[in-house]
């Protein structure tokens, strides 16, 4: 592999040196430098090996007749042309690198779950998809890729596969399954492939990534973000319905949520109105919700960037995606409009500096590490543009179906996609700190937000209603209606004393671990009285 300097910019003369010595001799034995993404995942791996937190699964539903022959050679052509497909790990001086196999084959398993009767075949696709998921790989050993074809039926398969998140991220699995459809398609029909050879590879990308990091851009970039993140909260606690553990076990699980198409079009004409984006609009929102439940005004909120800026790196499988830290001041009580000015100007600054690795920028801010909680921030937004997921090749069609990894890398996300105009949510949460019945009823609260938002985007955060209709009933009147019928003919120490008299025995008070019954407090009370008289009160 030869390192193509020119689609990353011109290196100076001066650099040349640093590249040579970034790449270890790696034309030669096929080592090369890893993107601190690579770095941040091998690291977690040691910490805690054979954990399958950062798997990357996709399960493909494929009806109609099936060539499986040209399947296996479609995954193997992208094999060929993506080198990180081929990439595994090692330690060399001290250092990991990424370890490039010349050539490497992927075999595709097959098993036949056609002979089970019709009404359990689908909960066994599901069981083996989430075995799939669930099985840690080796890093030290390529392919960190693994493959499996089930077999429903004739006319029905499913296609198992998951690769390991420091050779993957969800924009090179939209690749991945484009290029295995068109190369399929050719392999199928004796048609020409049509896919065009790589320019670069990911492995340019990484040893650009380190060469950029010595540089004033970096230094630049460096220096917005400790502005930025200056004095930020350590930790962002949502009341949850059991304490945080002392160390994350990552558990989790998922809630969805939908929106109607109205209430969908209302956010996006708002979003246009106001002269910001989906994201900005719905980004404010959540950071509102969480306002609302924690009265907190600096509020830090992660999110993922593609980071593919580069053209040549559009259509590369690996590791590119960076997580921006999005810092919002809620304080003053502001409008919904004007916070999202607020979004607004933190994200635009955040896109023009979105280069910042985020593993760098931990390193260089070195907030206070726990392993009961991620750095910088424990909350997250997506909005995905996801579009059409199915495919239609030559008697056969392709469709993704979704699946639950039962784990969450932090305490909640919100994942919002946007397909054909309409809205739907997911909230992923931590089982360890959220009941299920607790993330249904804030998916609710933020369903009333919204619309509250789009009716009335003016109205200042304290005035923005985020009950339904039933829940306010209950808070504001059921909850309320303390009423009693008390005799008035009497005087509180007449009322206190007839209690005296039903219930001598019973605890009256309690304070910082001592406690009196009625009786014992009547008799205080009553001394406390003789005394105050002696006094001339």
């Amino acid at each position: 592999m030869s390192i193509a300097k020119n689609n990353f910019g011109e290196l100076s003369a001066d650099k040349r040196e640093l590249l040579e010595l970034l790449l270890q001799d790696g034309e030669v034995d096929n080592t090369f430098p890893v993107s601190f993404s690579q770095q941040r995942l091998w690291f977690l791996d040691q910490l805690e090996p054979g954990n399958p937190f950062y798997n990357l699964s996709t399960v493909l539903q494929l009806k109609g007749h099936l060539t499986v022959e040209a399947l296996e050679k479609a995954i193997n052509e992208v094999v060929r042309r993506h080198e990180i497909m081929r990439t595994s790990f090692r330690i060399v001086d001290g250092q990991v690198v990424q370890v490039i196999a010349d050539e490497l084959e992927i075999q595709l398993p097959i098993r036949d779950l056609s002979t089970l009767p019709e009404s359990l075949r689908q909960a066994e696709v599901e069981r083996l998809a989430a075995l799939d998921a669930s099985l840690p790989f080796d890093l030290t050993q390529a392919p960190l890729t693994r493959l499996s074809l089930l077999r429903v039926s004739a006319e029905e398969h499913v296609l198992l596969c998951t690769l390991h998140h420091i050779i993957s991220d969800g924009w090179s699995t939209g690749v991945l399954v484009r290029e295995v459809a068109v190369l399929y398609e050719a392999f199928s029909t004796g048609r020409a492939v049509t896919l065009p050879e790589l320019t670069v590879q990911y492995a340019d990308y990484s040893v650009w990534q380190r060469e950029w990091a010595r540089g004033v851009e970096f230094g630049e970039q460096l220096a917005y973000w400790k502005q930025q993140l200056a004095d930020a909260p350590a930790v962002f606690e949502l009341p949850s319905d059991r304490p945080r553990p002392a160390v994350q076990s990552f558990a989790g699980a998922r809630h969805h949520f939908n929106l109607s198409p109205d209430l969908s079009a209302q956010l996006t004409a708002l979003s246009r109105r106001e002269g910001g984006t989906l994201f900005m609009t719905l980004l404010a929102a959540f950071q509102t919700l969480l306002h609302r439940y924690t009265n907190q005004s600096d509020i830090v909120v992660g999110t993922p960037i593609a980071n593919r800026n580069r053209a040549e790196t559009e259509a590369l499988i690996g590791f590119f995606v960076n997580t921006l830290a999005m810092r919002t001041d809620l304080s003053g009580d502001p409008t919904f409009r004007d916070l999202l000015a607020r979004v607004r100007e933190t994200s635009l600054g955040a896109y023009a500096h979105q280069d910042m690795p985020f593993e760098r920028l931990v390193e260089e801010l070195q907030p206070e590490r726990s392993l009961s909680h991620s750095p910088l921030f424990q909350v997250m937004f997506i909005l995905q543009n996801t579009g059409e997921r199915t495919l239609k090749l030559t008697g056969l069609d392709v469709t993704e179906v979704a699946t639950d990894s039962q784990t969450a890398k932090f305490d909640l996300t919100l994942t919002v996609e946007e397909t054909a105009g309409v809205l739907g949510g997911t909230l992923e949460y931590k089982t360890d700190l959220f009941d299920a019945s607790t993330i249904s009823r804030m998916a609710e609260h933020f369903q009333v937000l919204l619309q509250s938002i789009v009716n009335d985007p003016q109205q200042r955060l304290s005035q923005l209603s985020i009950l339904p209709e039933q829940e306010h009933r209950l808070v504001v009147h059921t909850w309320n209606d303390s009423a009693r019928d008390y005799p008035t003919s009497d005087g509180v120490h007449q009322l206190f004393e007839s209690q005296v008299e039903r219930t001598p025995g019973a605890i009256a008070v309690r304070c910082e671990g001592r406690q009196l019954t009625y009786s014992e407090l009547n008799s205080s009370a009553n001394q406390l009285a003789h005394r105050l008289r002696d006094l001339g009160v």
